[in-house]
């Protein structure tokens, strides 16, 4: 009887242990449900385009550059100042004042030249004379720190690029100190500065 409850004592716990095993066999294998992800709103592509504020519209301007001043006299038709941006042309500056009159003669005008600052430009003085503006001053020589290049072309053996030097020379230096000064400017050698002295002063 011993031998039996033994017996009967073994089968219960393999039978427990059975049991156990399928239950944890079947909770184990059991299907999990999947979670449905849920539905993002599409926006369609009228409203998308609708909805969004337009851009601003780009109102960045570069920098204003630099620019000269000048007098434009003689046979124009609206002469004065003129405003012009660096690196204009006579012609820029003549056009600015209307053009020339009728029947006005430019051939003593460089209209491809450029502008200097503080410059007066004459139209239709005639070559190699003194400009308008100057015959109404007072006479005598001719002040290097004040004349136009139209001016210092009208002197003896100058001509345009030469007097262009002379203005560009006396931007560079702040004006000119001494008559004898002129010297240092390309292409006035001795002989034209001796021609030139008597015409000048400061």
């Amino acid at each position: 009887m011993a031998l039996d409850r033994r017996a009967v004592l073994g089968l219960t716990v393999l039978l427990l242990l059975a049991v156990g095993y399928a239950v944890q066999h079947f909770w184990l294998g059991r299907p999990e449900p999947v979670p449905i992800p849920a539905a993002v709103p599409v926006a369609s592509p009228v409203s998308a385009a609708h909805s969004g504020a337009d851009p601003p519209a780009s109102s960045a301007a570069g920098p204003s550059g630099a620019v000269v001043v000048v007098e434009v006299a003689g046979k124009v038709r609206h002469p004065g100042l003129r405003t012009l941006p660096s690196g204009s042309r006579v012609s820029d500056a003549v056009s600015a004042a209307g053009g020339p009159l009728p029947e006005t003669d430019t051939t003593g005008l460089n209209l491809a030249r450029l502008l200097t600052d503080g410059e007066q430009i004459v139209v239709g003085a005639p070559a190699g004379q003194p400009s308008p503006a100057a015959a109404g001053g007072p006479k005598g020589p001719l002040s290097l720190n004040q004349a136009t290049i139209e001016q210092l072309d009208a002197l003896p053996g100058v001509g345009p690029t030469l007097a262009e030097r002379i203005v560009h020379f006396r931007q560079e230096h702040g004006g000119f100190r001494s008559v004898d000064q002129l010297r240092q400017v390309s292409g006035i050698g001795a002989r034209k500065f001796g021609e030139l002295r008597p015409l000048l002063t400061l």
